[in-house]
């Protein structure tokens, strides 16, 4: 039996070879610079989408104004965000994936690069035995964590998966578990909107929740039951779990 020193053990190890790679430097604009945070104590996985080139330059997630903004969301303080014991943060990409262009002008971000999760997520994830809770930003984190399954084989493994974080048990497998992420990676698409206004069908292993972008200040105003009714529940399973007063 895996004890939880060699967990830790075998993850520093895993996050060096990661923090290391540059399998899709050729796709990148800058030189790549893997930025992600994991413990095999932490009990909560943030889920994101990829850095903005100003979390390149700074080498640090969410040192923004959406992290600010996820940090309220969750009632916890910058000390507790950043406490690898406490929270993973595991985006899809690792590395700024570079800028959208039309027409001359910068428009938001490219999608986060697929080679992160291919190569290393099931790794992470088999290493990190005590998350309790994930929370899933944006659509790309959703579309890899929470798109719906069309065929009964994928709805087994699918229930595998939620049991795998019920019951704290890493997966059976490591070549199991890439065979999983390539299927994950190709199931139909929940908008985040669908997936939002379905958060009981994940509840309490897993919740989705719109990127914490001012880009989404319209969609969060249109949509005012999410900050009345999820969150408060949220603060409090984030609250249980890690045992804040």
């Amino acid at each position: 039996m895996t004890t939880a020193e060699e967990y830790e053990h075998q993850l520093q190890t895993l996050l060096i070879q990661i923090r290391s790679c540059s399998l899709c430097q050729k796709d990148l604009p800058l030189p790549a610079k893997p930025i992600l945070q994991a413990s095999s104590h932490a009990k909560i996985l943030i889920a994101g989408q990829a850095p903005g080139v100003k979390t390149h330059h700074k080498g640090i997630p969410f040192d923004d104004a959406s992290g600010e903004r996820l940090r309220n969301w969750l009632n916890i303080s910058r000390e507790q965000f950043y406490d690898p014991k406490l929270f993973a943060i595991i985006p899809m990409g690792f590395c700024f994936p570079g800028s959208i262009e039309r027409n001359g002008k910068k428009q938001g971000d490219k999608p986060p690069r697929p080679e992160c999760a291919a190569t290393w997520h099931s790794q992470l994830l088999a290493l990190m035995p005590n998350i309790e809770l994930i929370i899933v930003l944006g659509q790309y984190a959703i579309d890899y964590h929470l798109s719906p399954l069309s065929t009964d084989e994928l709805v087994d493994e699918k229930r595998q998966y939620l049991t795998h974080l019920a019951n704290k048990q890493k997966l059976a497998k490591l070549t199991d578990a890439k065979a999983l992420d390539a299927k994950i990676l190709k199931r139909p698409k929940l908008t985040v909107t669908q997936t939002i206004a379905h958060w009981q069908d994940y509840w309490p292993n897993i919740i989705a929740l719109p990127h914490p972008s001012p880009r989404n200040n319209l969609w969060l105003k249109q949509h005012p039951e999410f900050e009345v009714h999820i969150l408060p529940m949220l603060k409090t399973r984030i609250h249980q779990l890690l045992n804040f007063k």
